[in-house]
Order: structure tokens, then sequence, then C-alpha cells
């Protein structure tokens, strides 16, 4: 079995973030940066050069970065905190706790380079426990763009909502799958394709390998659902019954452990509502090794040819 392949174009999803925020911030002067020393890896140089004086630069110290965030927001003004995801979850979790979520303070945080999008840099880099750590808090939305698309929508949206969010982005490279006009509504998944074999739910850097794998799927007799679920939470509970009944059987598949995160979220659905066989792809309970973001994907079975090999052993469960 052979992946189909094309000369789709990839691209980094920080370049649509910073787009979008020089943007908003041209036409709202109340928006910020807030940085750990993180300009670069953030993309926030044109920001930077744009509003010198509305970018927030306090060097590595997490914890601090997120109370000042909340300072600022009870001052009125929209902090988008910038910052690796794996520093900005874990090394501030009592602020963002604290500060952000219990305060309900209108602090945006984004968690830059998520999942394994630092292979080479090793597990203290890898940001795969930041969906869990977050979804456990009230007053935070969880958002996981899956294209350069969708990233500009969610801004806008994050920009726009009053209250605390946490947007997960990644740096690899992914293609375009969302029309141009999008427009992200909290809470809402989208079907990117219709199947009543099987239904495959996915977010962030894994729905373009889902939809290869659902044709591969498709070459080989099956019909697959494709439910982009950038939303964790709230989740749309609704989209995960739906695909329960119509095809029998969930897959889900994160660039994430699969404790705590996305397929935690739809399982909870299905248990609560609408139980069918159901299995969680991503990475199961351990520390990922060294290696580049995509080789460390395939390692854990999240190629195209490693959805189709666990999708046909779900299906096999139904009978």
């Amino acid at each position: 079995m052979k992946a189909p392949t094309g000369p789709a174009k990839l691209y980094d999803c920080r370049d649509a973030f910073i787009d979008t925020l020089e943007d908003l911030g041209a036409a709202n002067n109340d928006i910020l940066a807030v940085v750990n020393d993180s300009v670069g890896s953030s993309k926030l140089t044109g920001f930077r050069d744009k509003f010198p004086e509305r970018l927030i630069n306090v060097g590595i110290a997490e914890q601090n970065m997120v109370g000042v965030s909340a300072g600022l927001a009870n001052g009125g003004k929209i902090p988008f905190v910038c910052a690796a995801s794996s520093f900005l979850t874990g090394r501030a979790l009592e602020q963002i706790k604290a500060d952000v979520a219990y305060s309900e303070t209108n602090v945006k945080l984004v968690g830059i380079s998520s999942g394994m999008a630092y292979g080479e840099l090793g597990a203290t880099h890898h940001s795969i426990e930041d969906f869990a750590w977050i979804r456990a808090l009230p007053n935070i939305p969880v958002v996981a763009p899956t294209d350069r698309i969708e990233t500009a929508a969610a801004v806008k949206w994050a920009a726009a909502h009053y209250g605390a969010c946490f947007l997960r982005l990644s740096r690899i490279g992914v293609p375009d799958i969302l029309p141009d006009d999008y427009i992200f509504k909290l809470g809402r998944a989208n079907i990117l394709r219709d199947g009543n074999d099987l239904t495959i739910i996915s977010n962030g850097t894994l729905t373009n390998r889902a939809l290869k794998a659902a044709a591969i799927l498709e070459d080989n007799g099956l019909s697959v659902r494709v439910l982009n679920m950038a939303s964790v939470r709230p989740i749309d509970e609704n989209a995960i019954i739906e695909a329960a009944n119509d095809t029998g059987a969930i897959l889900t598949c994160e660039e994430h452990t699969i404790f705590g995160g996305l397929g935690s979220a739809v399982a909870e659905v299905v248990v609560d509502h609408c139980p069918v066989p159901m299995e969680r792809l991503g990475v199961p309970g351990v520390f990922a090794p060294t290696g580049s973001a995509n080789f460390l994907l395939d390692e854990f079975g999240m190629s195209p040819n490693g959805i189709v090999e666990r999708g046909y052993k779900l299906i096999k469960r139904k009978v």
C-alpha cells in the first residue's frame, strides 16, 4: 500500500499566525505579544519591528511571562503569550491555572512548536502533554488548527473572543486543507470527507495524514469519514455521536500522548453517549526518543500507512 503523492506545497502555520497577528495589531492598539526570549522561534520579528512598544520580552521566565500577561489583560490589553508549548504549559502551569483560568483573564496562550516539532532536541522539548494539562482547567478553550487557513481563522477568533484560550501551533510543514473562506467556530468539527465504515478524528499535523489514510482505505473498498477536530475543549459532541452512529467505529490520531488529549476527550463522549469500538493512536504513554518530527510520527504508527493498519484492525472489531 502506498499513500497518494502529489506536489502539494507545505506551509509553516507560524507564518499564518504572525501574518494574522500583525494585521490584527495594526487595527487594534490593545493587541500585544509577550514572549520568553522566543522572538525568533515565534516568528515575531516583524511584529516587533512594526510595534516595538507592544512586544514584551520577559526573558526565559515563563511563570513571570504568564503573570505579566494576566496583569496586562486586567489593564484592558489583549496579550498573545507566545512560547514553545513545552515550556509555556509545563513551566507556567500554576500561573495558567491561577492567573488565567481561575481569574478568568483575557489572555491568549500560544504554544509554538507543539507536539514533536522539536524532535531533534529530545524529550525535554517535546510537548506531548499540553492538551491534557490545559484541557483539565476550566475557562480555557483548547484549539489545535490543522493548516495555515485554520490557524489564521483561529487567531482572528481568539482576538475577538473575550476570555482565555490556548492555541496549539506546530512548525511542521502541512498542506492547505480547508477553503480560503473558512471561518473557525469554537466547538465545531469539520467533516472533510464522508464515509460509513470508519471515522478518523484528528487535528493539527495529523489531519492531512488522516486524509491520505482515508484515500488508501477507499482504494481498498472502504468508506471513511474524516473529522478535523481542532476544538479539543469544548469538543463537538454531536459530530462524535453522529459519527459513532453512522460508522460504528472511531479512530483518533494525535501528536500527543494517548492519555488526556484528543483521544481521551472523544472517548469520554463515546462512553457516555454512543459506545462503539474505538482506538486512540498517538504516543503510547512513553517519552518519545530523539529524531525528526516526521520520523517520530512514523515511528509511533502515525504515517498514512500506519493509520490504515490501525483502521483495518478497528473495522474488524465491528464484526
